[in-house]
């Protein structure tokens, strides 16, 4: 799909956070690990998906310093989603993880509604996500590496929207265990 790379550089992602959690406790609030987590992926991961995401986190990061209820973690994804297109250029449609990212972030708008269900939101949320993901198979890539290679070559869905899919799928994971 043009992203031959997608796979090693969620990999050398992960294991970063994995040595990152076995050093030291995460910080506690939500603001201050979004931005740690932004650092060490813009160190860490590497190619475009690691400033991308961390992008994402240095502008989720920011609704965040106010509190953290359930309301601002939804402003916080909205956030980082318009730090994404506007510094990287791509939309919903595009065939990238913006797909991923955008179709999650509109059910995660159910956590600004009174008396929200932080755990059925985000199971939501990740169902959509993965949805998109697979939307993306058969769209016309508009952004990214993909769209420098024939429509016609292009049969699995996004490796972006797929990884996207992923980590969300292990956020609800980790929160349900």
């Amino acid at each position: 799909a043009g992203d031959g790379d997608c796979g090693h550089t969620h990999a050398r992602a992960a294991r970063a956070i994995q040595d990152w959690v076995r050093a030291r406790p995460p910080p506690a609030a939500p603001a201050q690990l979004l931005s740690t987590l932004a650092d060490l992926l813009l160190e860490k991961m590497g190619g475009s998906s690691g400033v991308l995401y961390g992008l994402f986190l240095t502008a989720a990061a920011r609704p965040l310093l106010d509190g953290n209820d359930l309301p601002k973690w939804a402003d916080a994804m909205d956030a980082g989603i318009e730090a994404m297109q506007r510094y990287g250029g791509a939309a919903p449609g595009d065939r990238t993880m913006l797909d991923s990212l955008c179709a999650a972030a509109q059910a995660l708008r159910a956590l600004r509604s009174p008396g929200a269900n932080l755990l059925q939101v985000l199971a939501t949320s990740v169902q959509s996500a993965e949805a998109a993901a697979e939307a993306t198979r058969h769209m016309v890539a508009g952004a990214g590496r993909a769209s420098y290679i024939s429509s016609a070559q292009l049969l699995q869905p996004d490796p972006g929207a797929v990884a996207v899919a992923a980590v969300l799928r292990a956020v609800l994971e980790g929160l349900q265990s």
